[in-house]
């Protein structure tokens, strides 16, 4: 007799997908093409992972098509940080002689990406350059670069305290960030040049700076979309309060994947 095949156990752990970068390689020999990579900082997966969801690495696509099929699939979205720009022309502003790097395959893959998890209310954590991405994609602006266009503004680029803290931001109250981290305020890092201006449409400021700079966006209209100027993947191994936002994203996502299970049983 043929034996019975295992039942594969069922987990509600949800499948996260996050945004990588995209790079050229070094050729190591002369005549060798190189050719684009993806690549991303293990550091997001990991913060994934532990708060309990499966992190999934996305392939950067143009197709509208292959946007749909990853959205379909997927329980929840993390916009990663990157160094680059968003081009000014996306949200409606000539570019400055500060605008740093364009990444434009990148950017058109995130802002599709954003739209349709949008459309879906597929939950959106957005870090950094990520939280500026769901900014722009809902008609929100951003300062190109602060030094220039918020000249009395502290100093946000502070990569060497990255994995510790440069600056404090303050909670705003009746915020999903407040519910999720529960104080008023917070020690976060600061490795950005960049800012949201004009924060998009249905959205709220749920965190600044103590020099006013916007430093968290969210969305009352979602079950979950929150962007975050600073990185709490680098801090969630010394901050427990950290950990919270990723928690609170794995918890939402877990929610939702849970319900569509039951409408489909």
């Amino acid at each position: 007799m043929k034996p019975r095949a295992k039942r594969t156990r069922r987990t509600d752990a949800p499948l996260i997908g996050i945004t990588p970068d995209s790079v050229s390689s070094r050729a190591r020999a002369p005549g060798v093409k190189r050719e684009p990579l993806i690549v991303l900082q293990e550091r997001y997966a990991r913060a994934i992972q532990e708060a309990g969801g499966v992190p999934l690495i996305l392939p950067i696509s143009s197709s509208r098509m292959v946007l749909r099929q990853i959205s379909d699939r997927l329980d929840g979205i993390l916009i990663s940080g990157g160094n680059f720009d968003i081009h000014p022309r996306l949200y409606r502003e000539e570019s400055i002689e500060a605008l740093g790097e364009i990444k434009e395959e990148r950017t058109q893959f995130e802002l599709g990406l954003i739209s349709l998890a949008l459309e879906r209310d597929l939950s959106l954590l957005g870090v950094c350059g990520g939280a500026q991405a769901i900014n722009v994609v809902l008609g929100g602006s951003l300062y190109q670069d602060i030094a220039t266009q918020l000249p009395q503004a502290n100093e946000h680029q502070q990569g060497g305290l990255k994995d510790r803290g440069g600056h404090r931001i303050k909670i705003h109250e009746g915020t999903k960030l407040k519910k999720i981290v529960g104080r008023q305020n917070l020690e976060v890092n600061t490795t950005h040049h960049q800012a949201v201006k004009k924060p998009g449409k249905g959205l709220i400021v749920n965190a600044t700076a103590e020099d006013g700079v916007i430093e968290g966006i969210e969305s009352p209209a979602h079950a979950f979309v929150l962007g975050v100027q600073w990185h709490p993947e680098v801090l969630i191994q010394r901050d427990d309060f950290q950990k919270k936002i990723f928690a609170s994203f794995i918890s939402v996502c877990r929610g939702l994947r849970q319900s569509a299970n039951l409408r489909k049983n």
